[in-house]
């Protein structure tokens, strides 16, 4: 991938930019037989799985306005939209706090 945008994050909608801050997600999670991915920052994946288990994420969260409706994913996205698109950081693991 280069450097170029690819579109507004469909989780916190700043802009993407193809390389490593990106990663695809699949709305079904592959083990519930999901095959649609979108691109969304590492950041806001990471913290989507952080939050929400496989079987969550298939039974109540398989599209993107139920992700952001999350209240713990609203908190998160209210943060992380003043951050550059390409900014990354550890997030906080299920039920932890921020190391």
């Amino acid at each position: 991938m280069s450097d170029r945008n690819i579109g507004p994050c469909p989780l916190c909608g700043r802009p993407m930019l193809a390389g490593p801050s990106v990663d695809r997600h699949h709305l079904v999670p592959k083990s519930a037989g999901g095959r649609e991915t979108v691109w969304l920052h590492r950041i806001c994946h990471r913290k989507v799985h952080s939050v929400l288990d496989e079987r969550a994420i298939a039974s109540a969260y398989a599209d993107l306005d139920a992700l952001r409706a999350h209240p713990e994913i609203a908190r998160f996205v209210r943060w992380v939209r003043k951050k550059p698109p390409e900014f990354y950081t550890r997030t906080e693991p299920k039920g932890g706090r921020w190391r």
